[in-house]
């Protein structure tokens, strides 16, 4: 089996590349067809835990004996094994443990979309950016930090084979694969080294659709700017236009279409009409606060008095903000992202998200004032929720004596030393006042103290799968109680009680063994669970109501394409 390869590029990023992939995904699906996906190379902070190459076992099992899905920098780490290899090694119980790790979340969901398992040849290189001019390198669902040290240009040649291995894999066990390619196939300044958008289109021999956003203005000249500086070969592989987030009278594109492709020879072959709200998460920032036109009102059987506006802080270096798109798409629920004391005004519920430098935006939280505006909210009863580097900010302290954080424009210096455990405490339980720093590393200070835990990093790096059940919770988040939830973890670092501070009797109450703690009031909740928000009986427990599952979204992705691309035009692709 040789999968047919077709690649979906964009004028620009934002032009709905990830969007149209997804569709695709499941268009082919829905044809009977064995799909995958594929992106070579994606950046972004919004990852999933996924499966390693398909038979690979590790060296490692779990305290149950249950298998572990491992990556990133995990003790077990070595070569991946590569299909057809021998495996190093297997659980206790003799069962094979499938070592995995992170893939961008656009991949995951678009191997949903096509009812294949997600794994790490779908999006072989994820860079998380760290920094302005920084990026974390994850090949093949580990971090790498010799390639994290590589200049950009030179990093291609040294991760090309491992890219090109993993589709030719997926070109093997697939009837098609749909390619994303990323940012615009015409950047010319980083053309000669492209990994990710020309190199992979020749290597697969994809027949390519050029997408454009017509909603930002200058749709043609995109299309044929793009086609011109493509080198003329390549200028074949393109099979046709799509004019995406459209809106307005259809009769006023006329006559360009037809003068575009008397200029090109390529044809429009799809005007796909604007969506606010598609159902996916967006890949490359939040999404915006837009209400849905006619969007239904909360299901009979909603909590009474629920509460129904929730502020998610949106740092700088927001990762896996992608958990969130349930509440937006949950009825009755006003999701906002605030950046201002005064956007978390009115809020019910206040969330601080996973981060990719959590020191970093520790510091950017305090210098915005938002550190006092949580400790008010929290103090007058409403609820905070911290998730991954969310958690570590809510604790008393954060330790990071191997330099494992990353240092960021606008980290602040320490001054003095941080309590590490069984040292007398330097100071009280409650939240620390603006502008109090501690710490003999740059990236060591006080968190939050919202919570009487302390964090500390090391270069081991946890990801897994996680299913696990909440214990008693109080207070506002009393629903979870006995709550089965399932979700994922990406962190560097441990977070415990904070020993001295235990010792005097101020213990947050562990709602989940080594992953959830609460405050003494219960309305404070951290944790290190992603995906809370995408588990169905969270979001009855907490709301009483329910979003559409994640099929229908994809169903309703794919009715779109064949609704408004020209008739034969997918099929043609694959001819």
């Amino acid at each position: 089996m040789t999968a047919r390869c077709i690649m979906v590029l964009g004028t620009s990023s934002g032009a709905g590349k990830s969007w149209l992939t997804t569709a695709l995904c499941r268009y082919y699906a829905n044809q009977g067809l064995k799909v995958a996906p594929f992106k070579a190379q994606n950046m972004s902070n919004n990852a999933r835990v996924v499966a390693g190459w398909p038979g690979a076992a590790s060296s490692g099992g779990s305290a149950t004996g249950e298998a572990v899905e491992r990556g990133g920098d995990h003790p077990v780490a070595g070569p991946l094994p590569r299909p057809g290899e021998a495996p190093s090694g297997g659980s206790a119980t003799g069962e094979a443990v499938e070592r995995g790790g992170e893939i961008g979340s656009a991949q995951y969901f678009q191997a949903l979309a096509a009812r294949a398992e997600p794994d790490v040849r779908m999006n072989p290189l994820l860079l998380k950016p760290e920094a302005d001019t920084r990026s974390q390198v994850v090949l093949l669902g580990r971090v790498q930090r010799e390639l994290t040290d590589v200049p950009w240009r030179g990093r291609g040649e040294r991760v090309w084979p491992e890219i090109a291995a993993s589709l030719d894999a997926l070109r093997a066990e697939n009837d098609v694969v749909v390619i994303e390619g990323a940012g615009s196939p015409a950047e010319i300044n980083l053309m000669a080294s492209d990994i990710v958008n020309l190199r992979v289109a020749r290597h697969a021999d994809a027949r390519c659709l050029l997408v454009a956003d017509i909603d930002r203005g200058g749709a043609f000249a995109h299309l044929y700017g793009t086609w011109a500086l493509l080198p003329e070969a390549d200028r074949a592989r393109i099979h046709g236009f799509v004019l995406n987030k459209f809106r307005g009278d259809a009769t006023l594109l006329a006559p360009a279409p037809e003068q575009l492709q008397a200029l090109t020879g390529v044809p429009t072959v799809a005007t796909i009409p604007m969506h606010w709200q598609h159902g996916l998460p967006e890949e490359d920032g939040v999404f915006d606060d837009r209400a849905t036109p006619g969007a239904p009102p909360a299901p009979q059987g909603a909590l009474q008095g629920a509460p129904r506006h929730v502020a998610v802080v949106a740092y700088p270096r927001i990762s896996n903000l992608d958990e969130f798109q349930p509440l937006k798409n949950l009825p009755g629920v006003r999701l906002v992202w605030a950046r201002t004391p005064a956007e978390l005004g009115g809020a019910d519920t206040v969330v601080l998200p996973g981060s990719k430098a959590t020191a970093a935006d520790l510091a950017w939280l305090r210098a915005q004032g938002l550190d006092a505006a949580i400790a008010e909210h929290a103090a007058r009863g409403g609820r905070v929720l911290g998730i991954c580097g969310g958690l570590q900010m809510l604790g008393e302290a954060l330790i990071d004596v191997h330099g494992v954080e990353p240092v960021c424009p606008g980290d602040h210096p320490g001054a003095g030393p941080l309590p590490r455990p069984g040292a007398a405490p330097s100071g009280g339980s409650g939240p620390r006042a603006a502008g109090e720093r501690g710490g003999g590393h740059d990236t060591n200070g006080p968190g939050l103290g919202l919570l009487p835990l302390v964090t500390s990093f090391d270069s081991n790096k946890t990801v897994r799968h996680t299913h696990t059940r909440f214990e008693a919770v109080t207070g506002p988040w009393a629903a979870l109680s006995g709550v089965a939830v399932s979700g994922y973890e990406i962190h560097s670092g441990q977070t415990a009680q904070h020993p001295a501070m235990a010792a005097k009797g101020d213990v947050a109450r562990e709602v989940i063994p080594n992953l959830a703690w609460q405050n003494p009031a219960g309305n404070v909740l951290g944790m290190y669970l992603h995906g809370l928000f995408e588990d169905a009986a969270v979001l009855r427990a907490l709301w009483g109501a329910e979003v559409r599952s994640l099929d229908d979204v994809f169903e309703g992705l794919a009715a779109g394409v064949q609704a408004h691309f020209a008739p034969g035009v997918l099929q043609a692709l694959l001819e």
